[in-house]
């Protein structure tokens, strides 16, 4: 009986979930909400959340990945401090009026999901050397991966949103990241 307890005990130190990796930092940011007004990204501080970077008239992947970040939202409605934040590549179109659309057509929780524009330099810097996924040049392509960020603002999570499973290892890594905090 006793080597049977020691064994359970020891399979159970071997299956110690490790903590996600810290894959980089996004820098603190300034842009325009789709509310007009200016968003600093401290308001994420402290907060776990999920980033992409999407257009409203992209006929492509965009509505796709805001259907799923929609499924995020619902799937997280119990934790609304998990936050969503979804930056344009196509500031020029993107004015924070159709993004205000955009959000409404997708039913986004204005208190927990942030749908954002700006400078085209800004945008670019964040793309492409802070969340390490596209540029934002001017001409529409971008990364369909999703970022999962904690409240420290370090990348943890990168998923591809054609994997069929990345909705549920997003959600299991998110629960991941709260428990850490406790």
């Amino acid at each position: 009986m006793k080597r049977v307890l020691i064994a359970a005990v020891f399979l159970a130190s071997c299956t110690r979930i490790q903590p996600l990796p810290i894959l980089g930092r996004i820098p603190q940011f300034d842009l325009i909400s789709s509310t007009g007004q200016p968003f600093d990204s401290r308001t994420l501080d402290g907060h776990i959340w999920v980033a992409d970077f999407i257009y409203t008239t992209c006929d492509g992947p965009c509505p796709m990945m805001s259907h799923q970040m929609r499924g995020i939202q619902s799937s997280t409605e119990s934790t609304p401090a998990v936050k969503l934040v979804s930056f344009t590549v196509d500031p020029k179109r993107d004015t924070p009026e159709v993004l205000a659309r955009y959000a409404k057509f997708f039913k986004a929780d204005d208190s927990r999901w942030y749908f954002l524009t700006g400078d085209l330099a800004r945008l670019n810097d964040l793309g492409l050397n802070a969340f390490k996924l596209n540029g934002v040049n001017g001409d529409l392509s971008h990364s369909t991966r999703f970022v999962l960020v904690d409240g420290r603002r370090q990348m943890r999570g990168f998923y591809l949103s054609s994997d069929d499973d990345f909705p549920k290892r997003l959600l299991h890594d998110i629960r991941q990241l709260q428990s850490e905090k406790s």
